[in-house]
């Protein structure tokens, strides 16, 4: 399908308040059940696409008219703006306030019936002084040029609109390259906002009605749109019906040591996992209220796990959980979550998570950054993609000086163009191992099969370690060859995970997930809590 190029409106760099509904994604819809997309590069040298998908979009037969949107405040303290916002694409819709007071910005519907790349914002806080945004970033294995539209901004008899542009840059060598940032100069701290090119596939999107309280004058809002109406709730889907299972087929491991040799990367101390995947959500998949929160992690740290991992940055993760962890003693991973090909900051939902982090910036309690999810296996990301943006998080996360990496099978690791792309630029080699996908592996030797998937890892980049950011076992399902779930197979399973690989392995996961779909082949979907097997209590509902 042709794509339709439109402009948004204008307003780069400009200071502003971000305020947004919690944009709620459930993570684990990347696991082993999720078709992987045949993508491919017919092109010689580097070229970089841009590209963002919100799922099976519903196609119409006709485009909506343009849809305005007036602000109204609620208090009779607050006037009404004359700022009218015609909405032609899903962006973020930026709404002046001019003085204090409550307002209500209504609901809009923005209907796609082309595909169409537009100039988006992105937001980022920054310190007083000259700062470089932006820009493409790619990251190339031989000398070679580039040709990639970008977003920037263009003045005009004093109206500065942004616009999409494109350009060729010759990289002379290999390496990572930022191409068309944008530099600003601000004299005080301040939120500026960024132009970057964003696509919309067909589909129906949504901007909910927002009420928020406006302190300031001249404040600058900005609404978002959710998911288009026709996605489906992401699941953690392991059905083969549809789609292949990431089988993980008996192997020998390679010659080297069980585990790696102590180093500066984090680990457990044994007796219990390193650490736990955690969501905040509650069983009917709603976000979990803080003091939830806290009662969970408070359980995590007296059971004498060190760390819990957080895949995205929805559901006020960051400073819930992060609050809770700091209060707790408990360390943290985060993630930046990408359930659709878009595998770039100039994805918009890659781009708030970003930004989510930047603003949250507590260093101090974050062992890990993991950048991704199974997100090679599923086809959402390109190797050479993923490895720009991990390059792109390095520079955008100052201050944070731990590891990086990205999390996938070790079939998929061990491919050459994966080594050649992400060895250079993670600092060790994160991994998914689950050993009930495996048909001749018993729950009794879930941790021996892990065990060997870690030597496995061990060996795909020269010098970097291994660790295992997902294992676990369900507690209920059918059987899959020799691995059949069930609480006393889940109780074994995690019994031997604990002997073999606890103080390098991030068990899955701490609860069972009700809202998650039963209709699956293996039935497992929702059962693979394993907070019971570890004798962990004291839960929040």
């Amino acid at each position: 399908m042709k794509a339709t190029f439109a402009v948004a409106a204008a307003a780069a760099l400009v200071g502003g308040v971000s305020a947004s509904n919690v944009h709620r994604r459930h993570v684990h819809d990347s696991f082993h059940g999720l078709e992987k997309k045949a993508l491919s590069n017919d092109t010689c040298g580097c070229t970089t696409i841009y590209s963002t998908y919100y799922g099976e979009a519903t196609l119409h037969p006709n485009p909506p008219p343009s849809t305005s949107t007036k602000v109204v405040p609620t208090t009779t303290a607050a006037p009404s703006t004359s700022t009218q916002v015609v909405v032609v694409v899903p962006t973020p819709v930026a709404q002046t306030c001019p003085t204090p007071g409550v307002y209500t910005f209504p609901a809009t519907t923005v209907t796609l019936t082309a595909t169409t790349t537009v100039c988006a914002a992105s937001t980022t806080a920054v310190t007083s002084g000259t700062h470089t945004l932006g820009g493409v970033t790619t990251v190339v294995s031989t000398a070679t040029t580039v040709t990639c539209p970008y977003a920037t901004v263009s003045t005009s008899e004093g109206v500065v609109t942004s616009v999409i542009k494109t350009t060729t840059y010759v990289c002379p060598s290999a390496g990572t390259y930022t191409i068309a940032p944008t530099t600003t100069a601000v004299t005080k701290d301040t939120t500026v906002v960024v132009p970057v090119v964003s696509t919309y596939c067909p589909g129906t999107y949504t901007q909910p009605e927002i009420t928020t309280t406006i302190t300031g004058t001249s404040t600058v809002v900005y609404c978002p749109f959710d998911i288009p109406t026709t996605s489906a709730v992401p699941v953690y889907s392991t059905s083969p019906a549809t789609s292949p299972v990431a089988t993980y087929p008996a192997t020998s491991a390679p010659a080297s040591s069980a585990k790696p040799s102590p180093s500066g990367l984090p680990s457990g101390k044994g007796g219990a996992p390193w650490a736990i995947t955690y969501t905040p959500y509650d069983s009917n998949g709603n976000c979990k209220s803080a003091s939830a929160v806290t009662e969970d992690i408070k359980a995590i740290s007296e059971k004498g796990i060190s760390t819990v991992r957080v895949y995205s940055t929805d559901c006020d993760t960051l400073p819930n959980v992060g609050s809770a962890c700091a209060a707790h003693g408990v360390r943290m991973i985060i993630g930046i979550f990408i359930d659709a090909p878009g595998c770039t900051a100039n994805n918009p939902t890659v781009s708030q998570q970003i930004s989510s982090i930047k603003s949250w910036a507590q260093w101090d309690i974050v062992d890990m950054i993991v950048v991704a999810n199974e997100a090679l296996f599923n086809g959402h990301c390109q190797p050479s993609e993923l490895a720009g943006l991990i390059s792109q998080c390095k520079s955008s996360f100052s201050g944070y000086t731990g590891p990086y990496t990205t999390t996938d099978t070790t079939g998929e690791w061990q491919k050459d163009e994966v080594k050649g792309a992400l060895c250079g630029v993670v600092d060790l080699v994160g991994i998914q191992a689950h050993a009930y996908f495996n048909t001749e592996t018993t729950a009794a030797q879930a941790g021996d099969f892990v065990l060997t998937q870690l030597q496995i890892a061990n060996t795909v980049c020269p010098g970097k370690e291994g660790r295992v950011l997902e294992t676990g076992w369900p507690s209920a399902g059918v059987c899959n060859g020799a691995a059949c779930a069930g609480e006393a197979e889940q109780a074994a399973a995690i019994s031997s995970l604990l002997e073999k690989v606890a103080d390098v392995s991030v068990f899955f996961s701490l609860t069972d997930d009700k809202w998650k779909s039963a209709d699956t082949d293996c039935k497992c979907e929702q059962h693979w809590g394993c907070s019971s097997a570890l004798g962990l209590s004291g839960l929040s509902l």
